[in-house]
Protein backbone atom coordinates (compact mmCIF):
# COMPACT_ATOMS: atom_id res chain seq x y z
CA UNK A 1 0.00 0.00 0.00
CA UNK A 2 1.31 3.44 -0.88
CA UNK A 3 1.18 5.90 1.98
CA UNK A 4 0.38 9.45 0.98
CA UNK A 5 0.19 12.60 3.05
CA UNK A 6 -3.05 14.49 2.89
CA UNK A 7 -4.32 17.88 3.97
CA UNK A 8 -4.99 16.58 7.49
CA UNK A 9 -1.32 15.79 8.08
CA UNK A 10 0.50 18.57 9.92
CA UNK A 11 4.04 19.82 9.36
CA UNK A 12 5.56 17.85 12.23
CA UNK A 13 4.04 14.69 10.78
CA UNK A 14 5.41 15.46 7.31
CA UNK A 15 8.92 15.84 8.74
CA UNK A 16 8.71 12.49 10.51
CA UNK A 17 7.15 10.78 7.49
CA UNK A 18 10.09 11.90 5.36
CA UNK A 19 12.59 10.63 7.95
CA UNK A 20 10.81 7.27 8.04
CA UNK A 21 10.70 6.98 4.25
CA UNK A 22 14.37 7.86 3.94
CA UNK A 23 15.36 5.46 6.75
CA UNK A 24 16.89 8.37 8.64
CA UNK A 25 14.78 7.68 11.73
CA UNK A 26 15.93 5.85 14.83
CA UNK A 27 13.22 3.55 16.14
CA UNK A 28 12.74 2.04 19.56
CA UNK A 29 10.98 -1.08 20.81
CA UNK A 30 9.97 -1.36 24.46
CA UNK A 31 9.78 -5.00 25.53
CA UNK A 32 12.01 -7.58 23.83
CA UNK A 33 9.84 -10.67 24.18
CA UNK A 34 7.85 -12.79 21.74
CA UNK A 35 6.45 -9.68 20.03
CA UNK A 36 9.10 -7.04 20.57
CA UNK A 37 12.26 -8.84 19.50
CA UNK A 38 10.92 -10.06 16.12
CA UNK A 39 9.62 -6.53 15.46
CA UNK A 40 12.94 -4.96 16.43
CA UNK A 41 14.80 -7.36 14.13
CA UNK A 42 12.52 -6.58 11.18
CA UNK A 43 12.98 -2.84 11.71
CA UNK A 44 16.75 -3.23 11.78
CA UNK A 45 16.69 -5.43 8.67
CA UNK A 46 14.62 -2.74 6.94
CA UNK A 47 17.47 -0.27 7.45
CA UNK A 48 16.50 1.60 10.60
CA UNK A 49 18.76 2.14 13.56
CA UNK A 50 17.01 0.30 16.41
CA UNK A 51 17.18 0.64 20.18
CA UNK A 52 15.51 -2.09 22.18
CA UNK A 53 14.41 -1.41 25.75
CA UNK A 54 13.79 -4.06 28.39
CA UNK A 55 13.81 -4.22 32.18
CA UNK A 56 15.48 -7.65 32.14
CA UNK A 57 19.25 -7.24 32.03
CA UNK A 58 19.68 -10.83 30.85
CA UNK A 59 17.63 -10.18 27.71
CA UNK A 60 19.52 -6.97 27.02
CA UNK A 61 22.84 -8.79 27.33
CA UNK A 62 21.70 -11.60 25.03
CA UNK A 63 20.56 -9.20 22.32
CA UNK A 64 23.79 -7.20 22.49
CA UNK A 65 25.75 -10.44 22.17
CA UNK A 66 23.64 -11.57 19.20
CA UNK A 67 22.20 -14.49 21.17
CA UNK A 68 18.65 -15.33 20.10
CA UNK A 69 16.04 -16.59 22.58
CA UNK A 70 12.84 -16.30 20.51
CA UNK A 71 11.83 -19.13 18.17
CA UNK A 72 10.46 -16.88 15.42
CA UNK A 73 13.74 -14.96 15.10
CA UNK A 74 16.43 -16.37 12.83
CA UNK A 75 19.69 -16.70 14.77
CA UNK A 76 21.86 -15.58 11.87
CA UNK A 77 19.73 -12.49 11.20
CA UNK A 78 20.01 -11.28 14.78
CA UNK A 79 23.74 -11.93 14.79
CA UNK A 80 24.20 -10.02 11.54
CA UNK A 81 22.31 -6.87 12.58
CA UNK A 82 24.17 -6.82 15.90
CA UNK A 83 27.53 -7.12 14.13
CA UNK A 84 26.49 -4.32 11.76
CA UNK A 85 25.53 -2.12 14.73
CA UNK A 86 21.93 -1.80 13.51
CA UNK A 87 20.48 -2.75 16.88
CA UNK A 88 21.41 -2.32 20.50
CA UNK A 89 19.50 -3.13 23.66
CA UNK A 90 19.43 -1.28 26.95
CA UNK A 91 17.69 -0.94 30.30
CA UNK A 92 18.30 2.83 30.19
CA UNK A 93 15.02 4.50 29.25
CA UNK A 94 16.68 7.91 29.01
CA UNK A 95 17.70 6.82 25.51
CA UNK A 96 14.07 7.32 24.48
CA UNK A 97 15.18 10.87 23.70
CA UNK A 98 17.22 9.45 20.80
CA UNK A 99 14.34 7.73 19.00
CA UNK A 100 11.94 9.15 16.42
CA UNK A 101 9.41 6.34 16.85
CA UNK A 102 8.83 3.80 19.62
CA UNK A 103 6.62 0.71 19.84
CA UNK A 104 5.34 -0.59 23.17
CA UNK A 105 5.35 -4.41 23.17
CA UNK A 106 4.97 -5.32 26.83
CA UNK A 107 2.79 -7.98 28.51
CA UNK A 108 -0.86 -7.28 29.32
CA UNK A 109 -1.80 -10.18 31.61
CA UNK A 110 -4.96 -10.79 33.61
CA UNK A 111 -5.03 -10.59 37.38
CA UNK A 112 -6.53 -13.30 39.58
CA UNK A 113 -10.01 -11.80 39.01
CA UNK A 114 -9.61 -11.99 35.20
CA UNK A 115 -9.30 -8.22 34.97
CA UNK A 116 -6.73 -6.55 32.68
CA UNK A 117 -3.41 -5.68 34.27
CA UNK A 118 -2.16 -2.62 32.38
CA UNK A 119 0.70 -1.92 34.79
CA UNK A 120 3.39 -2.76 32.21
CA UNK A 121 1.79 -0.47 29.64
CA UNK A 122 1.47 2.28 32.25
CA UNK A 123 5.07 1.99 33.47
CA UNK A 124 6.37 2.00 29.88
CA UNK A 125 4.28 5.06 29.03
CA UNK A 126 5.55 6.87 32.12
CA UNK A 127 9.16 6.14 31.19
CA UNK A 128 8.56 7.33 27.63
CA UNK A 129 6.91 10.53 28.93
CA UNK A 130 10.00 11.34 31.01
CA UNK A 131 12.29 11.40 28.00
CA UNK A 132 10.20 11.86 24.85
CA UNK A 133 11.04 14.75 22.53
CA UNK A 134 8.76 16.62 20.16
CA UNK A 135 7.86 14.97 16.85
CA UNK A 136 8.07 11.37 18.14
CA UNK A 137 5.68 8.55 17.18
CA UNK A 138 4.44 6.19 19.92
CA UNK A 139 2.65 2.97 18.92
CA UNK A 140 1.06 0.58 21.39
CA UNK A 141 1.17 -3.02 20.11
CA UNK A 142 0.26 -4.92 23.27
CA UNK A 143 -3.13 -6.61 23.10
CA UNK A 144 -5.59 -4.86 25.38
CA UNK A 145 -9.17 -3.66 25.77
CA UNK A 146 -10.69 -0.97 23.52
CA UNK A 147 -9.88 2.45 24.92
CA UNK A 148 -6.46 1.71 26.39
CA UNK A 149 -4.51 3.89 23.95
CA UNK A 150 -6.78 6.88 24.50
CA UNK A 151 -7.57 6.41 28.18
CA UNK A 152 -4.26 5.14 29.54
CA UNK A 153 -1.35 5.87 27.21
CA UNK A 154 -2.37 9.29 25.85
CA UNK A 155 -2.81 11.11 29.19
CA UNK A 156 0.39 9.65 30.61
CA UNK A 157 2.50 10.80 27.67
CA UNK A 158 0.80 14.19 27.54
CA UNK A 159 2.16 14.80 31.03
CA UNK A 160 5.40 15.50 29.18
CA UNK A 161 3.78 18.70 27.92
CA UNK A 162 3.48 17.46 24.35
CA UNK A 163 0.12 17.45 22.55
CA UNK A 164 -1.16 14.32 20.86
CA UNK A 165 -1.57 14.72 17.11
CA UNK A 166 0.43 17.94 17.07
CA UNK A 167 3.78 17.60 18.81
CA UNK A 168 3.77 13.83 19.22
CA UNK A 169 1.90 11.07 17.42
CA UNK A 170 0.06 8.16 18.99
CA UNK A 171 -1.45 5.04 17.41
CA UNK A 172 -2.45 1.48 18.14
CA UNK A 173 -1.35 -1.37 15.91
CA UNK A 174 -2.02 -4.85 17.28
CA UNK A 175 0.64 -7.52 17.14
CA UNK A 176 -0.27 -10.57 15.12
CA UNK A 177 2.31 -13.11 16.21
CA UNK A 178 1.59 -16.81 15.74
CA UNK A 179 4.57 -18.70 17.18
CA UNK A 180 5.69 -21.54 14.97
CA UNK A 181 3.68 -20.47 11.93
CA UNK A 182 5.84 -21.31 8.89
CA UNK A 183 3.78 -19.26 6.43
CA UNK A 184 3.00 -16.00 8.23
CA UNK A 185 5.36 -14.04 10.44
CA UNK A 186 5.96 -10.47 11.57
CA UNK A 187 7.26 -9.50 8.13
CA UNK A 188 4.39 -10.66 5.91
CA UNK A 189 1.29 -10.50 8.11
CA UNK A 190 -1.08 -7.61 7.22
CA UNK A 191 -0.96 -4.77 9.75
CA UNK A 192 -3.89 -2.81 11.17
CA UNK A 193 -3.16 0.78 12.25
CA UNK A 194 -5.43 3.24 14.03
CA UNK A 195 -4.16 6.65 15.12
CA UNK A 196 -5.58 9.26 17.46
CA UNK A 197 -5.66 11.70 14.53
CA UNK A 198 -5.16 11.54 10.76
CA UNK A 199 -1.57 12.66 11.27
CA UNK A 200 -0.99 9.89 13.82
CA UNK A 201 -2.40 7.25 11.49
CA UNK A 202 -0.37 8.42 8.51
CA UNK A 203 2.90 8.51 10.45
CA UNK A 204 2.39 5.07 11.95
CA UNK A 205 1.31 3.59 8.62
CA UNK A 206 4.41 5.02 6.95
CA UNK A 207 6.68 3.31 9.46
CA UNK A 208 5.09 -0.11 8.97
CA UNK A 209 4.90 0.30 5.20
CA UNK A 210 8.66 0.76 5.19
CA UNK A 211 9.29 -2.27 7.41
CA UNK A 212 6.80 -4.95 6.39
CA UNK A 213 6.03 -6.82 3.17
CA UNK A 214 2.30 -6.71 3.77
CA UNK A 215 -0.76 -4.55 3.41
CA UNK A 216 -1.26 -1.75 5.92
CA UNK A 217 -4.95 -1.42 6.78
CA UNK A 218 -5.80 1.97 8.29
CA UNK A 219 -8.81 2.30 10.57
CA UNK A 220 -10.50 5.36 12.02
CA UNK A 221 -9.28 5.15 15.63
CA UNK A 222 -7.16 3.18 18.09
CA UNK A 223 -10.36 1.76 19.63
CA UNK A 224 -11.33 0.14 16.32
CA UNK A 225 -7.86 -1.43 16.06
CA UNK A 226 -7.99 -2.58 19.69
CA UNK A 227 -11.44 -4.10 19.20
CA UNK A 228 -10.52 -5.92 15.98
CA UNK A 229 -7.62 -7.62 17.76
CA UNK A 230 -9.97 -8.79 20.51
CA UNK A 231 -12.41 -10.01 17.83
CA UNK A 232 -9.68 -12.07 16.14
CA UNK A 233 -8.87 -14.02 19.28
CA UNK A 234 -12.43 -14.16 20.60
CA UNK A 235 -13.46 -15.73 17.28
CA UNK A 236 -10.90 -18.48 17.79
CA UNK A 237 -11.71 -18.88 21.48
CA UNK A 238 -15.41 -19.40 20.83
CA UNK A 239 -14.94 -21.76 17.89
CA UNK A 240 -12.41 -23.86 19.80
CA UNK A 241 -14.91 -23.92 22.66
CA UNK A 242 -17.51 -25.31 20.25
CA UNK A 243 -15.05 -27.96 19.04
CA UNK A 244 -14.25 -28.92 22.62
CA UNK A 245 -17.92 -29.21 23.52
CA UNK A 246 -18.45 -31.39 20.46
CA UNK A 247 -15.54 -33.55 21.61
CA UNK A 248 -17.13 -34.06 25.02
CA UNK A 249 -20.50 -34.96 23.48
CA UNK A 250 -18.99 -37.20 20.79
CA UNK A 251 -17.06 -39.06 23.46
CA UNK A 252 -20.30 -39.78 25.34
CA UNK A 253 -21.95 -40.94 22.11
CA UNK A 254 -19.04 -43.08 20.92
CA UNK A 255 -18.40 -40.92 17.84
CA UNK A 256 -14.98 -39.81 16.57
CA UNK A 257 -15.08 -35.99 16.73
CA UNK A 258 -12.09 -35.61 14.39
CA UNK A 259 -13.82 -37.67 11.73
CA UNK A 260 -16.91 -35.50 12.18
CA UNK A 261 -14.91 -32.28 11.75
CA UNK A 262 -13.02 -33.60 8.72
CA UNK A 263 -16.32 -34.56 7.11
CA UNK A 264 -17.83 -31.13 7.80
CA UNK A 265 -14.72 -29.47 6.34
CA UNK A 266 -15.48 -30.95 2.93
CA UNK A 267 -18.18 -28.29 2.56
CA UNK A 268 -16.62 -25.54 0.41
CA UNK A 269 -18.57 -22.71 2.05
CA UNK A 270 -20.07 -21.79 5.40
CA UNK A 271 -17.74 -23.93 7.53
CA UNK A 272 -14.25 -23.41 8.93
CA UNK A 273 -12.66 -26.33 10.82
CA UNK A 274 -11.53 -25.85 14.41
CA UNK A 275 -10.24 -28.76 16.44
CA UNK A 276 -10.54 -29.80 20.09
CA UNK A 277 -7.65 -30.25 22.46
CA UNK A 278 -6.66 -30.42 26.12
CA UNK A 279 -7.48 -26.74 26.61
CA UNK A 280 -6.35 -23.33 25.40
CA UNK A 281 -2.80 -22.06 25.58
CA UNK A 282 -0.64 -19.15 24.54
CA UNK A 283 -0.69 -15.56 25.65
CA UNK A 284 -3.59 -14.47 23.41
CA UNK A 285 -6.56 -16.78 22.96
CA UNK A 286 -7.13 -17.78 26.61
CA UNK A 287 -6.67 -14.20 27.83
CA UNK A 288 -7.75 -11.58 25.28
CA UNK A 289 -11.53 -12.23 25.32
CA UNK A 290 -11.59 -11.49 29.04
CA UNK A 291 -10.37 -7.94 28.32
CA UNK A 292 -13.59 -7.39 26.42
CA UNK A 293 -15.71 -9.09 29.08
CA UNK A 294 -14.24 -6.72 31.66
CA UNK A 295 -14.71 -3.63 29.49
CA UNK A 296 -18.29 -4.61 28.60
CA UNK A 297 -19.32 -4.21 32.24
CA UNK A 298 -18.67 -0.50 31.88
CA UNK A 299 -21.53 -0.49 29.37
CA UNK A 300 -23.77 -2.73 31.50
CA UNK A 301 -23.44 -5.61 29.05
CA UNK A 302 -22.79 -9.27 29.86
CA UNK A 303 -20.72 -11.14 27.26
CA UNK A 304 -22.48 -14.48 27.63
CA UNK A 305 -21.05 -16.29 24.62
CA UNK A 306 -17.47 -15.37 25.47
CA UNK A 307 -17.82 -16.49 29.06
CA UNK A 308 -19.52 -19.76 28.15
CA UNK A 309 -16.75 -20.62 25.68
CA UNK A 310 -14.20 -19.72 28.36
CA UNK A 311 -15.84 -22.07 30.84
CA UNK A 312 -15.82 -24.96 28.36
CA UNK A 313 -12.19 -24.42 27.41
CA UNK A 314 -11.09 -24.02 31.03
CA UNK A 315 -12.75 -27.34 31.94
CA UNK A 316 -10.85 -29.35 29.31
CA UNK A 317 -7.88 -30.22 31.60
CA UNK A 318 -10.36 -31.82 34.01
CA UNK A 319 -11.94 -33.69 31.10
CA UNK A 320 -8.51 -35.00 30.08
CA UNK A 321 -7.82 -36.23 33.60
CA UNK A 322 -11.24 -37.93 33.74
CA UNK A 323 -10.45 -39.67 30.45
CA UNK A 324 -7.15 -40.86 31.97
CA UNK A 325 -9.07 -42.36 34.88
CA UNK A 326 -11.60 -44.04 32.58
CA UNK A 327 -8.89 -45.58 30.41
CA UNK A 328 -6.87 -46.83 33.38
CA UNK A 329 -10.05 -48.31 34.84
CA UNK A 330 -10.54 -50.27 31.62
CA UNK A 331 -7.02 -51.61 32.15
CA UNK A 332 -7.88 -52.52 35.73
CA UNK A 333 -5.67 -49.82 37.20
CA UNK A 334 -6.21 -46.79 39.42
CA UNK A 335 -5.01 -43.29 38.67
CA UNK A 336 -3.54 -43.15 42.16
CA UNK A 337 -0.10 -44.70 41.80
CA UNK A 338 -0.23 -44.99 38.01
CA UNK A 339 2.91 -44.21 36.03
CA UNK A 340 2.00 -41.74 33.28
CA UNK A 341 4.28 -40.51 30.49
CA UNK A 342 3.25 -36.99 29.47
CA UNK A 343 4.38 -36.01 25.97
CA UNK A 344 4.59 -32.24 25.59
CA UNK A 345 4.47 -29.12 27.75
CA UNK A 346 4.25 -26.46 25.00
CA UNK A 347 0.77 -25.15 24.25
CA UNK A 348 1.08 -26.16 20.59
CA UNK A 349 3.35 -28.24 18.42
CA UNK A 350 6.93 -27.49 17.44
CA UNK A 351 7.46 -24.41 19.64
CA UNK A 352 9.15 -23.74 22.98
CA UNK A 353 6.34 -21.56 24.36
CA UNK A 354 4.37 -22.91 27.32
CA UNK A 355 2.62 -19.69 28.36
CA UNK A 356 -0.88 -20.54 29.65
CA UNK A 357 -0.35 -24.11 28.42
CA UNK A 358 -3.25 -26.39 29.39
CA UNK A 359 -0.67 -29.10 30.08
CA UNK A 360 0.30 -27.32 33.31
CA UNK A 361 -3.08 -27.74 35.04
CA UNK A 362 -3.29 -31.30 33.69
CA UNK A 363 0.02 -32.07 35.40
CA UNK A 364 -1.16 -30.46 38.63
CA UNK A 365 -4.48 -32.34 38.67
CA UNK A 366 -2.88 -35.69 37.86
CA UNK A 367 -0.31 -35.25 40.62
CA UNK A 368 -2.98 -34.18 43.10
CA UNK A 369 -4.71 -37.51 42.44
CA UNK A 370 -1.57 -39.50 43.13
CA UNK A 371 -0.26 -40.20 39.62
CA UNK A 372 3.48 -40.54 39.06
CA UNK A 373 4.45 -38.42 36.06
CA UNK A 374 7.37 -38.35 33.68
CA UNK A 375 7.17 -35.25 31.48
CA UNK A 376 9.15 -34.78 28.27
CA UNK A 377 9.26 -32.03 25.67
CA UNK A 378 12.07 -31.74 23.11
CA UNK A 379 11.66 -27.95 22.97
CA UNK A 380 11.44 -27.22 26.70
CA UNK A 381 14.10 -28.10 29.27
CA UNK A 382 12.36 -26.50 32.22
CA UNK A 383 8.96 -25.04 32.99
CA UNK A 384 7.30 -23.26 35.86
CA UNK A 385 4.18 -24.25 37.78
CA UNK A 386 3.29 -21.65 40.37
CA UNK A 387 6.61 -20.64 41.89
CA UNK A 388 8.22 -24.01 41.25
CA UNK A 389 10.74 -24.49 38.46
CA UNK A 390 10.61 -28.03 37.06
CA UNK A 391 12.73 -29.84 34.52
CA UNK A 392 11.47 -32.10 31.78
CA UNK A 393 13.01 -35.56 31.59
CA UNK A 394 16.25 -35.84 29.60
CA UNK A 395 15.80 -39.58 29.12
CA UNK A 396 15.19 -40.61 25.51
CA UNK A 397 11.62 -41.35 24.48
CA UNK A 398 12.55 -44.92 23.48
CA UNK A 399 13.86 -45.65 26.94
CA UNK A 400 10.82 -44.12 28.61
CA UNK A 401 8.45 -46.15 26.44
CA UNK A 402 10.43 -49.34 27.09
CA UNK A 403 9.86 -48.80 30.81
CA UNK A 404 6.18 -49.52 30.04
CA UNK A 405 4.31 -46.64 31.68
CA UNK A 406 0.70 -47.44 32.57
CA UNK A 407 -0.49 -44.65 30.24
CA UNK A 408 1.13 -42.56 27.51
CA UNK A 409 -0.60 -39.17 27.39
CA UNK A 410 -0.05 -37.09 24.24
CA UNK A 411 -0.66 -33.47 25.20
CA UNK A 412 1.36 -31.70 22.49
CA UNK A 413 1.63 -33.12 18.96
CA UNK A 414 5.28 -32.31 18.26
CA UNK A 415 6.30 -33.67 14.87
CA UNK A 416 9.60 -35.01 16.26
CA UNK A 417 7.82 -37.59 18.39
CA UNK A 418 8.06 -41.08 16.88
CA UNK A 419 4.38 -41.95 16.83
CA UNK A 420 5.02 -45.32 15.21
CA UNK A 421 7.24 -46.24 18.14
CA UNK A 422 4.69 -44.82 20.58
CA UNK A 423 1.97 -46.99 19.07
CA UNK A 424 4.14 -50.12 19.01
CA UNK A 425 5.52 -49.94 22.55
CA UNK A 426 2.94 -48.13 24.69
CA UNK A 427 0.68 -50.09 27.02
CA UNK A 428 -2.19 -47.72 26.42
CA UNK A 429 -2.40 -44.25 24.82
CA UNK A 430 -4.61 -41.19 25.29
CA UNK A 431 -4.13 -38.82 22.36
CA UNK A 432 -5.59 -35.36 23.05
CA UNK A 433 -4.41 -33.92 19.70
CA UNK A 434 -5.25 -36.63 17.15
CA UNK A 435 -1.49 -36.75 16.59
CA UNK A 436 -1.64 -40.42 15.59
CA UNK A 437 -4.33 -39.74 13.00
CA UNK A 438 -7.02 -42.37 13.34
CA UNK A 439 -4.87 -45.36 14.21
CA UNK A 440 -7.10 -48.38 14.65
CA UNK A 441 -5.80 -50.01 17.82
CA UNK A 442 -7.67 -51.14 20.89
CA UNK A 443 -5.02 -49.62 23.15
CA UNK A 444 -5.40 -46.20 21.48
CA UNK A 445 -7.91 -43.68 22.81
CA UNK A 446 -8.75 -40.17 21.66
CA UNK A 447 -9.94 -37.17 23.58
Amino acid sequence: MTITTGQNVNDNAKILINKLKNKEATVGVVGLGYVGLPLAVEKAKAGYQVIGFDVQQERVNQVNEGINYIGDVVDEELDEIVRNNKIKATTDYSLIKEVDAVAICVPTPLDIYKQPDTSYVESSSKEIAKHIVGGTLVVLESTTYPGTTEEVVKPLIEKSGLVCGETFFLAYSPERVDPGNKQFNTKNTPKVVGGMTDSCTQVAATMYENVLDSDIHKVSSPSVAEMEKILENTFRNINIGLANEMAILCNKMGIDVWEVIDAAATKPYGFMPFYPGPGLGGHCIPIDPWYLTWKAREYNYHTRLIETAGEINNEMPDFVVNRCMEILNIEGKALNGANILVLGVAYKKDIDDYRESPVLPIIQILESKGANLTVIDPYIEEYKIGNEIRKTSNIKLDELLNSKPDLTLITTNHTVFDYGKIEKVSSVILDTRNAMNNINDDKYFKL
